[in-house]
């Protein structure tokens, strides 16, 4: 699990620093040149599909999304509310992920690899529903900066190392060997099932 959290959080770095955007709107903010760097972003997706089928047994849910699309889910026995989902339902999800960077002088930032999860789901009789979340933070530590071709070489906390591509040049200023990069990863995840409105 250690591995998998570090490896999340460095690849995270290598997307937000290499600008690869995902989809939703996404807000940024930066601070002074004179300053270390500390950027933010953050996307919030919305989506709504229809129940078409329900097999409890293999607790698979068939869903239509409003594009028309069809899929099937597996829902994992953390819903205990499966039986009360009926065909027709409106099932909404709000999904929602933001990437936060800061660079630190050596010694200031924290250090190694952080991951909180956090779940709810809906009371018994309830329509299924919940808050899944989590949060993983990681330190990584510049060991080479090449301006000319805007890259550098971070190593994480388990000594592994990633070239990145740094696409806005002026977040390489005042970014030293040394120096420590904390990436902040935040993912949540809401669903819910309401009943269908009749019209």
């Amino acid at each position: 699990m250690k591995n998998l959290a570090s490896l999340l959080a460095v690849v995270t770095i290598a997307l937000f620093i290499g600008g690869t955007a995902q989809a939703g709107e996404y807000a940024s903010t930066g601070t002074a040149p004179a300053q270390k760097p500390s950027v933010t972003k953050s996307a919030v997706v919305t989506a709504t599909a229809t129940v078409l089928a329900i097999d409890l047994k293999n607790r698979l849910v068939t869903l239509k999304d409003e594009e028309g699309n069809t899929f099937d889910i597996i829902v994992g026995t953390q819903a205990k509310n499966l039986p009360q989902v009926k065909v027709g339902d409106i099932v909404e999800v709000s999904y929602y992920e933001s990437i936060a960077i800061d660079v630190y002088k050596p010694g200031e930032a924290p250090s190694g690899i952080e991951r909180t999860d956090l779940l709810t789901t809906a009371k018994p009789g309830e329509k299924p529903g919940g808050i899944a979340a989590r949060q993983v933070t990681v330190t990584a530590t510049v060991q080479s900066i090449d301006k000319k071709n805007q890259t550098a070489v971070l190593m994480g906390p388990e000594g592994k190392t990633i070239k990145v591509k740094v696409k806005n040049p002026k977040n390489l200023e005042n970014v030293n060997i040394g120096d420590e990069v904390v990436a902040t990863y935040t993912q949540s995840l809401a669903i819910s099932v309401e009943k269908p409105v009749k019209k």
